[in-house]
C-alpha cells in the first residue's frame, strides 16, 4: 500500500470531522442572529440553559477586548489560523492515531470558526449559550466554544490515559 492510500482515510476523517464542527457553529451562530438578535433571554430547562445574543469582541470571556489593533490582530486572528492551519495538515499528514484526528479536528473546526467570525465582522464573535445552576454559571459562549473546550478536555483525558497505559508497560 502506497503511502497516499495509507493517509486517504486519515485525511477524510480530519475533513470530516472539521468539517461538522465548523459547519455546526456556522448554522448556530446563523440560527442565533436570525432569532435571538433584540429579544429577550430564553430560558430552558428551569433556567439551566439560556439562550441570548451578544457579541464579543475579545477572546475567552472577552480577553483582549481593549487590545491595541495590532496586537489584537496577530495574537487574536494571524497566531490562531495559522496554529489551526498546522494542526489540521499535521493531522492528515503525520498522525496515526483516529482518536486524536477526531479530537482536535474538532478543535480546528470550532477555532476556525470563531477565527472567521473575527475577520469578517470587526472581531465581533456572536454568542449565544450561558448553562448553569443559580448563581453558578459559565460564560456565554457559540458551539465553536464547545468544539474547542471538549475537544482539548477529551485530548487531555486521553493523552494522560495513554501515557498511564505507556507507563505501566514499561514496568
Amino acid at each position: 500500500m502506497n503511502v497516499w492510500e495509507q493517509r486517504k482515510k486519515h485525511i477524510i476523517i480530519t475533513l470530516m470531522v472539521f468539517f461538522v464542527n465548523y459547519s455546526l457553529d456556522r448554522l448556530t451562530k446563523h440560527l442565533a442572529f436570525r432569532y435571538l438578535f433584540d429579544r429577550d433571554v430564553i430560558s430552558l430547562l428551569h433556567d439551566c440553559i439560556r439562550l441570548l445574543y451578544i457579541e464579543n469582541d475579545g477572546a475567552f470571556l472577552s480577553m483582549g477586548a481593549q487590545w491595541p489593533p495590532v496586537i489584537k490582530y496577530v495574537l487574536l486572528l494571524v497566531v490562531p489560523i495559522g496554529i489551526c492551519v498546522g494542526a489540521l495538515l499535521y493531522l492528515m499528514i503525520r498522525e496515526d492515531k483516529i482518536s486524536r484526528i477526531v479530537i482536535l479536528a474538532c478543535v480546528a473546526g470550532g477555532g476556525i470558526g470563531n477565527l472567521l467570525d473575527r475577520f469578517l465582522n470587526q472581531f465581533r464573535v456572536i454568542d449565544f449559550m450561558n448553562f448553569g445552576i443559580g448563581g453558578f454559571r459559565t460564560g456565554i459562549l457559540n458551539m465553536a466554544d464547545l468544539s474547542v473546550t471538549f475537544g482539548t478536555v477529551l485530548f487531555i483525558i486521553t493523552e494522560y490515559k495513554n501515557d498511564r497505559h505507556t507507563q505501566k508497560g514499561k514496568t
